[in-house]
């Protein structure tokens, strides 16, 4: 009896014990369960934060303008104002471009970046490109001034660190046309030549540094070059240029009455759309900021001068039968006629021997004042920045003084040498040149009297006569009695004069008896047109004055006469 209690006793033990034990570990099942469903959740939470973090701040980070620190400021204070010729016809104008630039801190991989953007841009310089994208900095520039193409393929590679940023860069219409004048602007858009540089220092640049130079608050330049004019003279020069084998060929274009230059080119020139070749040597701007011996144009300065002076009138003689010996030189005329010659046939057949006795009637400090009172050795003062500063000898002797007479021994440019000319012929005023606008009344407000009105008269009767007899038959133009004076003068090399090369010159006015408008060619080192030729000014610097006018004169407002073509009458001296 006790042994079957004892074995139910054990039994039911042994089912509660395993009851026990079952209840034990489910127990810690589910303890242990819940604690690691919580740190799924917790390590789940954490890595959502972290996510959730790092997408809001990449979205962030899109909607905000790249860090541009160490790039430049805004371009709007690049804006520049529109330059127009007298007409409003657009000369320069600001145009929109993108340029590219990378932030290095963003780029991942600087070889695979060179090596995607040299398909688009084949010319960008390996290292240095490698150099910049592996410099850690906030901003770099990679390429400035693309075509709208370009920015385009570029976008399709997709380059991370890769941005554009829209800037302003200079157009030009009419390309080479005006190079000189209306000037070029660096990379920054900023004038560097030409009236580009003289509207920064008008005060432009001061805008920019302020930000207050928006474009719609600019008012267009308008410059006194008519671009229909400014056409004609660049292409015969340039054809000139090609016609005579020359070095360099120009022209100038001046209203008298009020002192503009209406239009100036010199050749070789440049293309400020892409000026890639505008500081070559040949790239000068012959009229303005070279300096030349002008041989016998000068001798209009001489006449002039002689008669201003009072010492000498039309009646005047002067002995060119023997050459001039002073110490060692001798001065010749060139094609002589070994005899007296009035004042007009001193100018008609251009006698160096006779220039000199006009130079000596006057006197050297006479002759060095009156070239200082026309401007001739002065700086010239106008808008255009590239202006050369003349020459003379620091003590003028005798000789010093008779080969100046005949243009040699200074050095001048010749756009000075128009402005001086123009004086002898529009009443005898000197104005100063420019290259904006100018009204006849402002002009004369700024005018100096330099010669007298019976000075005048006789220059434009001389300038008529040379037309009509002389070397300046070649720019005659029916119905527009144009008058001028030629200049054959050797060329200056090394210090020394060259005997096979000349710098030639010519000066035109026209209509001659109350002069509107003068020309004022240069041909520099020209050669024969033909075999058989010579190539002296009338052949070459005076056909280029010819066909200017031929050309031009109708749309200046010159309106034909035909009534008494080159009458040069002799004016009444007492």
């Amino acid at each position: 009896m006790i042994g079957k209690l004892l074995k139910r006793f054990a039994t039911a033990s042994r089912a509660r014990t395993g009851e026990d034990r079952s209840i034990v570990v489910e127990g810690a099942r589910k303890a242990t369960g819940g604690k690691g469903k919580a740190r799924i959740v917790m390590t789940m939470a954490v890595f959502f934060g972290i996510f959730s973090t790092i997408s809001g701040r990449l979205v962030y980070l899109g909607f905000q303008t790249p860090d541009l620190s160490g790039g430049p400021q805004s371009r709007v204070t690049a804006s520049r104002p529109d330059i127009v010729d007298r007409n409003g016809e657009v000369l320069a104008t600001d145009i929109k471009t993108a340029s590219l630039f990378a932030e290095p801190r963003r780029i991942v991989d600087a070889d695979e970046a060179i090596e995607k953007l040299s398909t688009v841009l084949p010319e960008i310089d390996y290292e240095q490109t490698y150099h910049k994208l592996k410099s850690g900095a906030g901003f770099v520039w990679l390429q400035r001034q693309l075509t709208p193409k370009q920015q385009a393929d570029i976008m399709q590679l997709g380059i991370p660190g890769f941005g554009f940023r829209t800037e302003k860069r200079r157009f030009y219409p009419s390309g080479e046309t005006s190079s000189y004048i209306v000037g070029l602007t660096n990379i920054d858009n900023q004038g560097i030549s030409g009236m580009e540089k003289y509207i920064d220092e008008q005060g432009l640049s001061d805008l920019q540094a302020s930000g207050l130079a928006v474009a719609k608050d600019l008012r267009p330049v308008k410059l006194s070059i008519d671009l229909r004019v400014q056409h004609v003279v660049r292409d015969e020069i340039a054809a000139g240029l090609e016609r005579y084998r020359a070095m360099g060929a120009g022209a100038v274009v001046l209203n008298v009455k009020t002192g503009e230059v209406v239009a100036m080119a010199s050749v070789p020139d440049f293309d400020p759309n892409n000026p890639y070749n505008a500081q070559d040597k040949d790239r000068l701007n012959r009229m303005s900021a070279g300096l030349y011996e002008m041989g016998s144009t000068f001798k209009s300065f001489t006449s002039a001068m002689a008669l201003d002076s009072g010492k000498a009138t039309m009646s005047s003689r002067f002995d060119a039968s023997h050459p001039i010996r002073v110490g060692h030189q001798a001065i010749h005329d060139f094609h002589g006629k070994n005899r007296v010659l009035s004042l007009p046939e001193v100018f008609l057949y251009s006698s160096n021997i006779g220039s000199a006795r006009e130079a000596e009637l006057v006197g050297i400090e006479a002759h060095r004042e009156f070239l200082h009172r026309l401007g001739i050795l002065e700086k010239m003062q106008t808008e255009l920045p590239e202006v050369a500063r003349p020459t003379e000898p620091k003590v003028w002797k005798q000789v010093n003084s008779f080969t100046i007479a005949f243009g040699h021994g200074v050095s001048t440019t010749p756009l000075q040498a128009a402005v001086g000319c123009a004086a002898l012929v529009n009443g005898g005023f000197l104005m100063p040149p420019t290259f904006l606008v100018r009204s006849q009344e402002d002009a004369m407000a700024a005018a100096k009297k330099v010669v007298s009105e019976k000075t005048v008269e006789g220059m434009r009767y001389l300038y008529s006569l040379n037309a009509e007899k002389g070397s300046a038959r070649n720019a005659r133009v029916p119905g527009y009695r144009v008058g001028g004076k030629t200049g054959t003068a050797e060329k200056v090399i090394n210090g020394r004069y060259s005997k096979d090369l000349n710098f030639n010159t010519f000066v035109a006015a026209f209509p001659m008896d109350d002069p509107q408008y003068l020309v004022f060619t240069i041909a520099d080192a020209p050669h024969p047109e033909k075999p058989g030729m010579t190539d002296v000014a009338a052949n070459n610097a005076g056909v280029m004055a010819g066909n200017i006018i031929r050309r031009s004169a109708a749309m200046l407002g010159v309106k034909p006469d035909f009534s008494h073509e080159n009458g040069a009458t002799l004016v009444s001296y007492q």
